[in-house]
């Protein structure tokens, strides 16, 4: 039914000062293998919670239309995100960014590429109303949910209550999302961690070793999430959507009038602004939050937009210094040696096999007249 391709998103900077010496890695949090995730206390985790989380994640009766669930934009088979440059759209639309990886969300406290929101909580809802995403509306979603009567039941023995809340429905989602994360015993680069130092080929070690000093990628990739999370502009092109297509077109130009851009900017805007939509400030124009590094094998194509298809495009554009409209970066002058080794470095923090997860099972919506006395 959908597209069997690879998605995700990659890195918004290499560097904010970018320092090509192996001293550059002491300034910055060194990679580290991911702890348990964090869980807020207002939703505390449980096995009952999870599964019915996963069910409403499959389930399009949280959508607008009945058919655009989550798992439309985030797909097990193809690294949990869409596998195109360009998320889908909500039916009669056509969405503006690359659909992220929901892969270690649990560790963002920054979600979306411009950090609208700071919890899986909060970002549920936001995707799920969105007008070229779910486009649902609440108080529909919730009435669906109350026509479900194994729904009725789960939800009154997890939250205690009579009838489905959308708020606990998020909790829900959020709860599963927190269960979508690596494991360190598959990933090369956390087994090397442990002790194992057969686990990274000679060209990640190598790789290992650029990343830290030449390539500098530690000053904003790093930690156990490799990622800083703060927002930078590197220059990545514009969408070719943009350009091409006018159903596209017309979405960015919705996004910038609706997020209150200017007259001037609405009718002559060729791009996504980035931070700037959130913030009004022009230095934040064209800065996106840094994304993880961690499984990239199976989350192409990368940037915000799906600008570059491949790692090796990726490394390619940080080592000519980005793009027009760059801030931050540098030419690295890698060799092709370098590039190919800094590709097999970051190929090694992912697991060996992509996390994949079968379809549940949903419960069927019923009439009043059916629903149990």
């Amino acid at each position: 039914m959908y597209s069997r391709r690879f998605t995700g998103a990659l890195s918004a900077s290499v560097a904010i000062t970018l320092c090509a010496t192996a001293a550059a890695a002491e300034k910055y949090p060194p990679l580290a293998t991911l702890p348990p995730p964090p869980i807020p206390a207002d939703n505390p985790m449980s096995p009952e919670i999870v599964e019915l989380g996963k069910k409403l994640f499959w389930d399009g009766r949280l959508s607008g239309n009945g058919e655009f669930g989550c798992v439309v934009c985030h797909q097990p088979d193809i690294g949990w995100g869409t596998g195109g440059p360009i998320s889908f759209g909500y039916p009669g639309t056509q969405h503006w960014r690359n659909s992220q990886t929901v892969l270690n969300s649990a560790y963002y406290n920054k979600l979306f590429w411009e950090g609208n929101v700071t919890s899986l909580e909060a970002q549920a809802p936001a995707a799920a109303g969105g007008a070229v995403a779910g486009n649902g509306d609440g108080s529909m979603m919730e009435m669906k949910l109350r026509f479900v009567p194994e729904y009725v039941a789960e939800f009154k023995k997890i939250f205690g209550t009579e009838w489905p809340h959308m708020a606990q429905a998020w909790q829900a989602i959020a709860a599963f999302q927190r269960t979508i994360v690596t494991d360190a015993k598959k990933v090369p680069f956390d087994r090397y961690l442990a002790g194992d130092k057969k686990a990274l080929s000679e060209p990640a070690q190598r790789g290992m070793k650029l990343y830290n000093g030449k390539a500098a990628c530690i000053a904003c990739h790093n930690g156990a999430l490799a990622s800083d999370q703060r927002y930078y502009a590197t220059g990545v092109p514009a969408a070719k959507e943009f350009q091409e297509d006018p159903l596209h077109q017309i979405t960015l130009r919705w996004e910038l009038y609706q997020k209150g851009m200017s007259e001037d900017t609405y009718r002559s805007g060729a791009d996504d602004l980035g931070l700037y939509h959130k913030t009004k400030r022009p230095e934040d124009k064209g800065k996106f939050r840094t994304p993880s590094l961690r499984e990239l094998k199976w989350t192409a194509p990368f940037m915000h937009n799906g600008a570059l298809a491949s790692l090796a495009d990726v490394v390619a554009f940080y080592d000519k210094g980005g793009g027009e409209g760059n801030k931050v970066l540098k030419p690295l002058k890698l060799s092709e040696q370098e590039r190919a080794d800094l590709v097999a470095f970051l190929e090694s923090l992912s697991m060996d096999e992509p996390l994949l997860m079968k379809e549940p099972k949903l419960p069927e919506t019923r009439t009043w007249a059916e629903f149990p006395k």
